[in-house]
């Protein structure tokens, strides 16, 4: 059961919704989770982490339209430490390594970093995962996978990163963050059986009580997502093995351009021609709903390495359908093969054969679009196969009775965000007991940068100037310089984007006032400012010289 354990968000207003022109499947876990911490979370307050005050309050409108009373706290981004007050920072993609830098500006005790895989296949996200080789990811952090495959894929890539690491500089410990298994959920209450919307939307559809209905949603993309070929061959077996059944395909998507939108209509026409089939604007919230009533079976036949979950196939579960799948990844976690639904086996090239691709890949010759695209091409899913499968269930309307039920118990009780949220909070509880008695990785040394190739720059190009501001530097006033002059200065274009990283006006005024009655050494000057103000205020000192307002007398 959960126990209190909280997270600060990571908060990306785009990261969380699902209005915009392009729905991904990363948007659509984003919002669901939102919406299911909101709703299942046994936490006394929500934490928003964030750099801008205008997120922070999208953030709080947001959990509000999601059932929100309890109170919401913004922490600044600005702060790297500001996590702590929850105990755990939460990161909708796999970015641990990058926040771990952050974190190693002041305790890597102070909380726990957890991230969560989506697509494992991109350069980003292959670069943030063997990114925690080379970062102070501790053992109390987590990378949260989403399915039995994704692991594997998330080990293969920190092992092999070891074996070079270890190969090159003769390193042996290599520590890594925890790696649990927690599926993605869902609010299956929005996907519950209803017969009158049933009878509804097929009448709106103009299909028939009789017909059946084959459903696919998700992208509409045959080189990113799946590539259509073996669902349309296998169907027009069915609607040709079935003459006296109307075979509908209801594609319920989103098309990333016109050229892949013609293809499929083409290809469906093409390929599939004795079946009825119906394209559904699948970011149209209603429409969605509308096919999801409608349908008898689901599908997805998945044969890309971008896919490594897949919400869709669990939606399905919870609206009672059964579902015809490829035997890919995340779905082998989800539907079970005669339970829930059918699973078409699929057959891929073994390891090294296509170094060709993964080479292009990394020196840009192809985009990620199409290394993806050249990938599913030699990834086969026997039509014949899915023929078979969609066959055996649109000829048995028990089977489909006996399907549905057990795949919409199964997803009530293992992928609710009910169920999930807890799992996720479990989680956190563990996380902070490791904080407490773990080794520290790497613990940062003094005068040692943070992060090498970020460093402070004044350390890293230390050599640049002449000389380096002291504490025993003179502090005095220049001629004319006033609280008056120095608004003009820093009312000029030139000067005003240097605002942001210094002192506000106020306390740069009280400085100008405070050597009015003479010079005081940096030192003095810093021993009047709160201590965790003095490196920000000392600086500015160097911006008041340069823009003619104060001199420095070295000593």
């Amino acid at each position: 059961m959960a126990n209190g354990a909280n997270a600060a968000i990571l908060y990306r207003p785009e990261g969380f919704e699902t209005t915009g022109p392009r729905l991904m499947g990363r948007q659509a876990a984003g919002e669901g989770f939102l919406k299911g911490f909101v709703q299942h979370a046994d936490v006394d307050r929500l934490y928003c982490y964030t750099p801008r005050r205008e997120q922070a309050e999208h953030f709080q409108a947001a959990v509000k339209g999601n059932g929100n009373t309890r109170p919401v706290q913004w922490l600044n981004e600005l702060d790297p430490n500001s996590p702590a007050q929850a105990g755990t920072l939460y990161l909708p993609d796999p970015s641990i390594s990058l926040h771990a830098w952050r974190r190693r500006h002041l305790d890597q005790r102070g909380y726990s970093i957890v991230g969560v895989t989506h697509t494992t296949a991109s350069a980003g996200a292959m670069d943030w995962i063997s990114g925690l080789q080379l970062s102070p990811a501790q053992e109390w952090d987590a990378l949260i996978c989403t399915s039995t495959v994704v692991k594997q894929t998330v080990d293969f890539v920190l092992d092999a990163q070891a074996e070079f690491l270890g190969a090159r500089f003769g390193a042996t410990w290599f520590p890594r963050p925890q790696l649990p298994i927690i599926p993605l959920g869902i609010d299956t209450a929005r996907f519950t059986p209803d017969e009158a919307a049933r009878a509804q939307s097929r009448a709106a559809l103009n299909i028939g009580a009789d017909d059946i209905v084959v459903l696919f949603v998700g992208r509409l993309s045959f080189h990113a997502k799946a590539h259509p070929l073996p669902m349309y061959l296998g169907l027009e077996r069915v609607a040709r093995a079935m003459p006296g059944r109307k075979i509908h395909l209801l594609q319920a998507g989103w098309f990333a351009n016109d050229f892949i939108g013609n293809a499929f209509k083409t290809g469906a026409a093409t390929f599939c021609p004795s079946v009825h089939c119906g394209f559904v604007d699948g970011r149209n919230a209603e429409a969605r709903h509308q096919a999801w009533a409608a349908a008898d079976i689901f599908t997805s036949l998945s044969d890309n390495i971008q896919e490594t979950y897949g919400l869709a196939p669990v939606e399905a579960m919870a609206a009672g359908l059964p579902s015809v799948v490829t035997d890919w990844n995340g779905y082998r976690d989800t539907i079970r093969d005669g339970i829930d639904g059918i699973r078409v086996p699929t057959i891929m090239p073994p390891p090294g054969w296509a170094e060709d691709l993964a080479d292009r890949h990394a020196h840009q010759i192809d985009n990620y679009d199409h290394y993806c695209g050249f990938t599913s091409q030699f990834v086969a899913v026997d039509p014949e196969a899915c023929a078979a499968a969609y066959m055996r269930l649109a000829g048995d309307p028990a089977l489909r009775r006996q399907m549905g039920a057990a795949a919409r118990e199964r997803a009530v009780a293992r992928f609710d965000w009910r169920v999930v949220i807890d799992q996720y909070q479990q989680l956190w509880a563990e996380l902070a007991e490791r904080r407490r008695s773990a080794p520290e990785s790497v613990p940062r040394k003094a005068g040692q940068p943070v992060q090498p190739t970020r460093a402070d720059p004044y350390q890293a190009f230390a050599g640049y100037a002449t000389a380096t501001l002291g504490a025993n530097d003179m502090i005095e006033l220049a001629p004319g310089a006033t609280a008056a002059v120095f608004d003009g200065v820093t009312g000029s274009s030139l000067i005003a984007f240097a605002k942001a990283v210094n002192p506000p006006a106020a306390e740069m005024h009280r400085t100008l006032e405070r050597l009015k009655d003479g010079g005081r050494t940096v030192a003095e000057l810093a021993q009047e400012w709160p201590e965790d103000t003095r490196t920000v205020r000392s600086r500015s000192l160097l911006w008041l010289a340069k823009m003619g307002l104060v001199r420095i007398r070295k000593n």
